[in-house]
């Protein structure tokens, strides 16, 4: 029997973290691409948030610090259950939206800071809050290290979303293009790094409804191709063709004629319990 205590679960993401691209992003890459991000955010977001809403059970007197909030998919639904809200992001641009968000719905207790995961959150004046939430942002490269970052501004309890695996799309997508399926790790590297940093925490999972769906066959491309690294030219052929075979026109917009539920898993714990960070 495999000794889980023997694994080194930080140095098993770093590894699987450098052989993906799609996790190296930079501010300008999602820059670029702040408006559409939002767009369809905002168009997915709201059942999203309501599910983590409901998890969470956030109180009046609450401060939260929303740790890659980009724009404002929790830190605006939040912001009517909290005193008030810490944003913080490393685009620029995802911050303008939110803010934009905000004055034209009237809400003035989220404030935004552009910061990254490697900065010096003192110095953003970032602070201590009752709640931290990072919620499908922890795309970094030393992940036992943000969570500690992030267990250290809250004084209550600490929340992560991250990412359960879509193994059969993912099986899809690589036999479409001639590759063998990623086993890459998900959400149970987070889980079990805690556990190894001696945080029994809890979790559970929310199940997005519905199909994805996308604007035009350029949209899902620019999308599926995000999940292959290093994508060659004669491998884009192949997933274009893939897309001309598998999508499918529905009430204006496009969508896979298949679907694979997208899950996310929703990790906390209290406080009071993680005395090692």
């Amino acid at each position: 029997m495999a000794d889980m205590q023997g694994i080194d679960w930080n140095e098993v993401w770093k590894s699987w973290r450098s052989e993906h691209a799609f996790l190296n992003k930079d501010s300008k890459f999602w820059d670029a691409r702040a408006q559409t991000l939002a767009e369809r955010m905002l168009k997915r977001g709201s059942a999203y948030a309501e599910r983590l809403l409901k998890i969470i059970e956030p109180e009046q007197d609450w401060t939260i610090v929303d740790m890659g909030c980009g724009a404002g998919t929790l830190a605006v639904p939040f912001s009517e259950h909290v005193k008030a809200i810490t944003a913080v992001d490393f685009s620029g641009a995802m911050l303008e939206i939110l803010e934009k968000r905000c004055r034209e719905g009237g809400i003035s207790n989220v404030r935004a800071i552009k910061a990254s995961w490697d900065d010096d959150w003192s110095k953003a004046g970032i602070g201590l809050h009752d709640v931290a939430i990072a919620s499908r942002s922890l795309a970094v490269e030393d992940l036992r290290h943000a969570m500690i970052k992030l267990s250290r501004v809250a004084k209550r309890r600490v929340y992560i979303v991250t990412f359960v695996r879509r193994k059969e799309e993912e099986k899809r997508i690589c036999e479409a293009i001639g590759r063998e399926p990623n086993t890459g790790p998900d959400y149970i590297c987070n889980y079990n790094l805690l556990y190894q940093m001696g945080i029994h925490a809890n979790i559970t999972f929310i199940t997005e409804k519905g199909p994805k769906t996308f604007k035009d066959h350029d949209e899902a491309l620019d999308l599926l191709k995000r999940k292959v690294d290093g994508i060659s030219g004669e491998e884009e052929k192949k997933l274009k063709a893939y897309l001309e075979k598998h999508l499918i026109n529905d009430r204006g917009r496009w969508k896979l004629d298949y679907q694979e539920p997208m899950k996310w898993a929703v990790i906390w714990w209290e406080k009071e319990h993680d005395t090692n960070m």
